[in-house]
């Protein structure tokens, strides 16, 4: 690796005012451009078919977008025939504008018109290359050269604008702004902008494309602040960001780029496109989202979202793509758990009026997410109040601290020798085995009570097929069984932990009780009794408990 064959290939404003640097946050979403089915879709290995396209088309309508860029209608008979078919059966509605591309040769424009024919309002992409590369090594053209493919594409817009039946916006982008020297792609724009003479009422496009990230995401910004600061007709031109992603900061180059006058921005879902791909629009209306800033974008289902996305581009959504990934609202970490479940437990007692759970920047149910399962997740790597929390959210069982440790250490155990995450099923099959109404080597059979001035309570026990009956005394029925199971046993334990509460998940009839007791060896044991009835329940716990606690000695 030889870093010394590399140097900066973009370029600084000659003057740089960094008034973006001033704003806090992104107060309102961009007008935002899909440019899926043409950027998104060259870049495929296998592009959509007419038919995928129109579904594909109605996925965007569906999310929102009102423009939508549909391809590059003289490079191919289906793109040219797609947006016929858009055209022709009436598919576009009234409050959404088609966007197609168009590279400054003339048979190209002609066709490009030729193909738009009757729509009601599209955007006519111009765009040439203007940085040094290509100016240099695959055009061999000088600027002012450079700046005549670029004019005389935009007198021919205008003219065949006029000439064609339907109604037209122009766009102008000089391809690969961000290796272009900054003056130079100031004068390139202000001469396209002076053939085609914006108005309030006729306004234009300049879409300026990090068509390569070349640099840090504060110098797109800077460059973009410099060409809105010094474009002529600027409030008549409405400045459009493409950002690609090859350095990784397709989010951050767009988000400072709007802070520095960016209006408009093109981009695609999940960030498909060439290379690294286009800036991630998901992403970024999410990222306003967070901020309490409506994107105007709906992803209240985004997996349906991404079901038909992955069906059509044959794109996968990775597991830790932002928002999206299917992990990206997972916690297996113990610590990450344990401060989920108690945000979550927070916001249901205090009420919350804003979304603040740690770890959690929005509300997973927000884009259709559910919380049984996606939020807290067990491996080996997990902890007691994830364990408790998956127990609670599943199947209603709400453990003791000290009970919910225990299970934790059992859980991990279990995942670390299978070497597998544990669904909530198998958590609560694990958590009915180990503790729910054991019944060796002692088992319950029923118990009677008489009260006078304490109760005695006569259990019956079965002891190797055997029935018993054992008498005891105590302050309630509970502590009298307590009392006859330490005397016939020979047992001695205190710091008895006892907790209760109605089984709300499956048959609302059942209780559910937790007894821990502690013999005088510091051994602790925890058992659980599920029953139609709250003392039958308590009993049950008290024999796992005791049961537990004599397999332990």
């Amino acid at each position: 690796m030889n870093h010394n064959k590399y140097t900066r290939g973009y370029f600084m404003p000659p003057k740089t005012s960094l008034n973006w640097t001033r704003k806090e946050y992104i107060t309102e979403p961009p007008i935002w451009c899909s440019v899926d089915l043409r950027d998104g879709n060259q870049a495929l290995i296998v592009p959509m078919s007419l038919e995928e396209k129109l579904e594909y088309f109605q996925l965007l309508l569906k999310i929102g977008f009102k423009e939508i860029e549909v391809g590059f209608p003289a490079a191919s008979e289906t793109e040219f025939a797609f947006l016929r078919t858009l055209i022709e059966q009436d598919l576009i509605p009234d409050d959404v504008t088609i966007q197609v591309l168009t590279q400054s040769r003339e048979h190209i424009i002609r066709k490009t018109f030729e193909s738009l024919k009757g729509a009601k309002k599209a955007v006519v992409h111009l765009y040439n290359s203007t940085s040094v590369a290509q100016r240099e090594q695959v055009f061999r053209k000088s600027k002012e050269e450079i700046i005549a493919i670029a004019v005389s594409g935009a007198k021919l817009l205008k003219e065949c604008g006029e000439d064609t039946e339907g109604n037209f916006q122009f766009q102008y982008s000089p391809e690969s702004f961000t290796g272009t020297e900054i003056e130079f792609a100031l004068e390139i724009c202000n001469s396209v902008l002076d053939v085609w003479q914006p108005t309030p009422d006729n306004k234009v496009i300049i879409n300026l494309p990090a068509t390569v990230s070349m640099s840090m995401p504060h110098v797109y910004a800077s460059q973009i602040e410099y060409m809105s600061e010094n474009m002529r007709y600027r409030d008549n031109v409405i400045l459009s960001l493409h950002p690609h992603n090859d350095r990784g900061t397709g989010v951050a180059d767009t988000e400072l780029g709007m802070l520095a006058g960016g209006q408009r921005v093109e981009g695609t879902l999940f960030g498909n496109g060439e290379r690294t791909g286009n800036v991630d629009i998901v992403t970024l209306a999410l990222n306003m989202y967070s901020h309490g800033v409506d994107p105007l974008l709906q992803f209240d289902n985004i997996n349906e979202i991404i079901a038909i996305y992955e069906r059509l581009t044959r794109m996968r959504v990775g597991e830790r793509q932002p928002y999206a990934g299917e992990l990206v609202f997972t916690a297996f970490s113990g610590s990450h758990q344990d401060a989920i479940a108690k945000g979550m437990k927070w916001r249901e007692e205090q009420e919350c009026k804003y979304w603040s759970v740690p770890y959690l920047p929005i509300d997973p149910k927000d884009i259709g997410r559910e919380y049984e399962g996606d939020i807290i997740r067990i491996n080996s790597q997990s902890g007691k109040g994830g364990i408790g929390y998956v127990l609670q959210l599943n199947f209603g069982l709400d453990l003791p601290q000290g009970m919910r440790e225990s299970f934790g250490y059992h859980v991990k155990s279990v995942s670390d020798r299978t070497h597998k995450e544990l669904q909530p099923k198998e958590i609560y099959d694990l958590f009915q085995e180990k503790y729910v109404n054991i019944k060796a080597p002692i088992e319950f059979v029923r118990y009677r009570a008489t009260q006078q001035d304490d109760y005695e309570t006569v259990v019956t026990v079965r002891v190797n097929g055997e029935e018993l009956e054992w008498t005891g005394t105590g302050n309630g029925r509970l502590d009298a069984i307590n009392q006859a199971l330490q005397t016939n046993l020979g047992l001695s334990y205190n710091n008895l932990i006892y907790k209760e509460h109605a089984l709300e998940a499956g048959s609302k009839s059942q209780a559910v009780s937790y007894i821990g007791v502690t013999d005088n060896k510091g051994t602790s044991s925890w058992g659980c009794g599920i029953d139609v009835d709250i003392m039958a329940s308590s009993v049950k716990a008290l024999f796992s408990a005791v049961n537990l606690l004599k397999q332990q000695g």
